[in-house]
């Protein structure tokens, strides 16, 4: 229970880390181009890099924080993040077919569920 409450709690921080970053980079350079986004993509990537390895290869972050830190807080702040790293190790697999497959399908079915998210909303 202990898990889920941190979980939960770092789930929370992880979503206004996100409204607060986008808003701030959205201030900064504006609205013509999804920069608020892209920062908090790019930057939860390289969490999400960094977080592993502390965890994984030099055993400074327990498994109860890494699973805390990359399910609570990034799985809230971005989930592109995991979309990269899984993406990172079929290529570190050489599984380049499976790589290339999740990253054609995740962004070219991610488009069309979006378009079709926006057309059911209209309908609605």
């Amino acid at each position: 229970m202990q898990k889920i409450l941190l979980i939960c709690l770092a789930g929370a921080l992880g979503t206004l880390a996100r409204y607060w970053l986008s808003g701030a980079v959205y201030g900064i350079f504006g609205r013509d181009f999804p920069w608020g986004t892209s920062a908090v993509n790019i930057l939860g990537c390289f969490l999400f890099g960094l977080v592993w390895v502390l965890s994984e290869e030099r055993g400074i972050l327990s498994t109860q924080a890494r699973i805390v830190i990359l399910v609570g807080f990034m799985g809230a702040f971005t989930t592109f993040s995991t979309f990269i790293f899984e993406s990172a190790e079929l290529a570190r697999s050489s599984e380049w077919l499976k790589m290339g497959l999740n990253v054609a399908a995740q962004n070219v079915l991610g488009f069309f569920a979006c378009y079709l998210g926006f057309v059911c909303g209209r309908i609605v």
